[in-house]
């Protein structure tokens, strides 16, 4: 699986302005548009829009501020993983740059709560100390490693401190030392780590060793380099190399070793391995003190003391003295080996008490460091519930933020709705009251033209009598005509003037019925026929 690539702070907040910059200026477009096309809105408008979309707004902030959070802390984890890695390459050539490559990892994984890379930083900075002989902080870190790798089910991290521990055992009670071998190998094993399961075949034989049962540590030592081999580790070969040579010197197979043993110093020097080929050097040495090679074996003294030096590995000094007491001893040099004999003396004697102090150091820092571990566990407990609860308090808040600004647009939508309410019954108000100013008008109108129309039947019906009072006076007279006709009473002439003047004077009281039906006020001058007939 690749891993993520890190992103940078710059990056990050690039991304957000970008964004940010795109948010804002969506809206302003809105709003251009709008202003643009003529539509029907004022600014108000666009500031109920722009409040519509503030809540989304946040709500994206958030999300982008807790993306970059997260970016932020894949990018430390990956320094941390990388930090680690180099302080245990260095292992070997410089112990002391190792451990303080270590502190600065488990410093910023302390920082983000990167468990695991706390838990390897511990085991790291455990296997520096480890070499520089420091027992009691070597344990007190591999216990600290162990405890974060169990709390996170890292087994195979598990597996490893376990290995480490065995290690520091190896030297003091092996024993105990066999039983973390053995509970690390069976978990390489399950876990199929071939490197860790190489590893604790390499250093069960180491106990072996130790014991003197150099056949089984034989078989443990082959079956380790044909996995180093497999795996191509160089260091683990280079180890194996070594103790191999080591094993065959015990088993007085002294050409084998030697070839083991030169091959073993070639690809530690090539690794640039220092306590290695300080460790290989004094089994050289031994070899050739064994073969009455003392020239050789006094140019293996110097270059493993040198190097012993450079790593500043008091424990492999005292082995090289030791060496040097050997060689002077089969040289027959008697007054060299009293020398290196009574200052091996001293310092064993030292060492020897210096080792039981270890024994008793190692069970009270076990001892303090469960304590303190507990103590540990109990304050990033409460350091997660403190973050745990800061998370929790700014998304309450934002909700909080979100749900105001959404009451506030409410309310200003309700009052806005109750004002155009508002608007709306006054109008109808004024509406109304119009409404009822012409209903009155319509029943005074009503009422004037029902009035007239009384006055205009009264009068009608006066006329209708009066017409036919007025129009039966000619028709009579016409008849009368009519019948002097009929008895030759009458003579042509005077019958057609008669009825001549009946006619007009009919026609004029229609005209005159007429006028005054059109207008009340017409008062026309009556016809009188009697007069123009007695004329």
């Amino acid at each position: 699986m690749s891993p993520i690539p890190p992103i940078t702070t710059a990056r990050a907040n690039s991304t957000f302005t970008i964004l940010w910059k795109y948010c804002y200026n969506s809206l302003g477009q809105q709003f251009n548009e709008k202003l643009s096309t003529n539509y029907i809105c004022n600014f108000s408008a666009v500031s109920k829009q722009r409040m519509k979309t503030t809540p989304l707004i946040l709500v994206f902030l958030l999300v982008n501020l807790f993306s970059y959070s997260q970016h932020k802390l894949t990018h430390d984890s990956l320094q941390v993983i990388g930090l680690n890695k180099l302080a245990y390459e260095m292992r070997f050539t410089s112990p002391e740059q190792s451990i303080a490559e270590g502190k600065r990892a488990l410093k910023i994984a302390q920082k983000i709560r990167f468990k695991n890379g706390i838990a390897e930083a511990n085991r790291i900075i455990g296997i520096g100390n480890s070499y520089l002989e420091r027992t009691d902080t070597a344990i007190a870190r591999y216990l600290i490693a162990l405890k974060y790798f169990q709390s996170e089910k890292n087994f195979i991290g598990e597996a490893k401190v376990l290995n480490n521990i065995g290690n520091l055992y190896r030297t003091v009670d092996f024993h105990l030392s066999l039983t973390y071998y053995t509970r690390a190998f069976k978990l390489a094993q399950k876990l199929k780590i071939h490197d860790l399961e190489a590893g604790c075949y390499l250093n069960i034989g180491l106990i072996h060793v130790q014991n003197s049962h150099y056949t089984k540590a034989k078989a443990f030592l082959d079956k380790s380099l044909h996995l180093f081999r497999k795996i191509n580790d160089p260091i683990g070969i280079t180890q194996a190399l070594q103790n191999l040579g080591v094993v065959y010197h015990e088993l007085h197979q002294l050409e084998k070793a030697k070839l083991y043993l030169v091959e073993a110093n070639k690809r530690a020097k090539e690794n640039d391995l220092n306590k290695l080929v300080g460790k290989i050097n004094l089994a050289l040495a031994d070899l050739y003190v064994d073969q009455s090679n003392f020239k050789q074996a006094e140019v293996a003294i110097e270059e493993g003391l040198t190097y012993a030096e450079l790593v500043k590995n008091e424990q492999l000094k005292l082995h090289f003295l030791k060496e040097l007491y050997y060689l002077e001893n089969k040289r027959k040099n008697y007054s060299k080996a009293i020398v290196h004999l009574r200052e091996l003396y001293q310092k064993d004697s030292s060492n020897n008490v210096k080792l039981e102090a270890e024994k008793i150091n190692l069970l009270q820092v076990q001892q303090r460091q469960v304590q303190k571990q507990k103590e540990q566990e109990l304050q990033l407990e409460r350091q997660e519930k403190r973050q745990l609860l800061y998370w929790y308090s700014l998304a309450v808040l934002a909700l909080s933020v979100v749900i105001i600004i959404l009451l506030m647009i409410n309310v200003k939508k309700k009052a806005k709705t109750n004002q155009q309410l508002k608007r709306l019954n006054e109008e109808i108000s004024l509406q109304k009251e119009s409404l009822n100013k012409v209903n009155q008008n319509l029943e005074s109108i009503i009422e004037e033209r029902t009035q007239d129309l009384q006055l205009k039947n009264i009068k009608l019906s006066e006329y209708s009598s009066h017409l036919s009072h007025e129009i039966r006076s000619p028709v009579a007279t016409m008849k009368g005509l009519m019948l002097l006709e009929q008895e030759n009473l009458i003579d042509d002439k005077e019958l057609i003037r008669e009825l001549n003047r009946c006619i007009e004077n009919i026609d004029y009281k229609i005209m005159n019925l007429n006028h005054m039906l059109h207008n009340p006020q017409y008062k026309g001058a009556y016809y009188e026929p009697q007069k123009k007939l007695e004329d």
